[in-house]
């Protein structure tokens, strides 16, 4: 699954692809990114380096995504791409740490910037961000469903099975 197979419009948009193994036990934790006002993905993949294309993000291509109304933004999306900007300029001197400053911390960051207020959200973290796209965010294709929850359900229903047998 290489790139974006659906023809959803993924601009303005938060972005999140499984990161497995985690994924498998905990189906909320996964990588995120964030698109452009033409569709292009941004995401922190790791130390000094943000990727910005169109050919997925670290972990593959997203699966879930939410889709961000910016109507009410200051600048528009003048303002939205700058802030991206900015915060790959930011990141691409920082040092992944997957639990401090990682892809959430950097989607985060450009929200920060333009200010965005949105779902109640005005400061935006690594928490919030994570169960707001858990909880909110839509699945691009029945394919990106699939991939994110099979291997839980697969793993429950093994564990299940072996616990019912002994």
């Amino acid at each position: 699954m290489k790139g974006n197979s659906s023809s959803e419009d993924l601009s303005f948009c938060i972005l999140w692809s499984p990161l497995h193994p985690i994924t498998l036990f905990l189906p909320f934790i996964g990588h995120t990114g964030i698109s452009d006002s033409r569709g292009v993905m941004h995401d922190f993949q790791g130390s000094y380096y943000v990727y910005s294309g169109k050919n997925g993000m670290a972990f593959g291509p997203p699966t879930r995504y939410l889709k961000i109304d910016i109507g009410d933004l200051p600048g528009g999306a003048e303002r939205w791409d700058a802030a991206i900007e900015e915060a790959n300029q930011v990141y691409k001197e920082r040092i992944h740490n997957i639990c401090c400053d990682n892809c959430h911390s950097h989607v985060c960051n450009a929200l920060n910037r333009m200010p965005l207020e949105k779902f109640g959200i005005r400061k935006w973290d690594m928490v919030k961000l994570c169960f707001l796209v858990f909880f909110k965010g839509r699945f691009i294709s029945v394919g990106g469903f699939l991939y994110q929850f099979s291997p839980f359900v697969i793993a429950v229903a093994i564990v299940l099975l072996v616990k019912g047998f002994a």
